[in-house]
């Protein structure tokens, strides 16, 4: 008697599991419809990285390492006194420099500085005075991070409102009284243009160096809008 209770039970059990897991799957959809739009706008780049470097030989890495701090050294303190420019110390590497039969012949060293500037004119007069004693390696310009950060705000409304346009022509199309929105996600893109590389190499004595005439050129920033609707019939 115990036993058959226990099955019952048991058989109960499985029938309320059945019932439940019914119960929670998700109710039908129909007339669903993926959408998709996209805004962009080009924006006009206010920010300048450049990276200047010196690059020496000598025969003791000791002295070829005090001899690139030093101009390194001395950029930066010339940079400092530029208002308007932000300025760090880049990358700093020695290697060895090999000869016929893999002879080992001396060293060559090279220490960078990098600059940041909204300001293209303080940039430019410092980056001539710096050419002077150093190579320019490439110049770059982009939007600044708040800058695309105001525009992805006022792009996020435009592609919404694309979104929802589509939605609209997508419900007259299929004749419906309505539409519900099931999803919708938000993507930003941001498309810099490549580093402008420097050609310019400095083999003659140190001497005045025009500054730098600077295109800053535009940026495109992107949002993206996707997501499904429910067209209500």
């Amino acid at each position: 008697m115990l036993k058959r209770i226990l099955i019952c039970y048991m058989a109960g059990c499985l029938v309320l599991t059945a019932v439940s897991a019914t119960a929670a799957e998700p109710p039908l959809r129909y007339n669903t419809v993926e959408l998709q739009s996209e805004v962009q706008r080009e924006v006009q780049n206010d920010l300048l990285n450049a990276t200047l470097f010196v690059e020496l030989n000598d025969p003791s890495p000791a002295a070829l390492a005090n001899a690139t701090n030093k101009r390194a050294n001395e950029a930066l303190r010339i940079a400092k006194e530029h208002t308007g420019v932000r300025v760090r110390s880049g990358n700093n590497q020695t290697f060895p420099v090999y000869g016929k039969g893999n002879v080992l012949q001396g060293w060559r060293g090279r220490a960078e500085i990098r600059i940041e500037s909204k300001n293209f004119e303080a940039a430019s007069a410092l980056i001539g005075k710096l050419q002077s004693d150093m190579q320019l390696a490439n110049i770059a310009f982009s939007v600044s991070p708040e800058t695309r950060r105001a525009t992805e705000g006022e792009l996020i409304v435009e592609a919404i409102g694309a979104f929802k346009t589509r939605a609209e022509i997508v419900k007259v199309a299929l004749a419906g009284r309505g539409y519900k929105l099931q999803r919708l996600n938000l993507a930003s893109g941001y498309n810099t243009p490549q580093p402008r590389l420097a050609t310019m190499r400095m083999t003659a004595p140190a001497q005045d160096v025009a500054a730098p005439n600077l295109e800053a050129g535009v940026s495109l920033v992107t949002v993206t809008a996707n997501g499904a609707i429910e067209v209500l019939e």
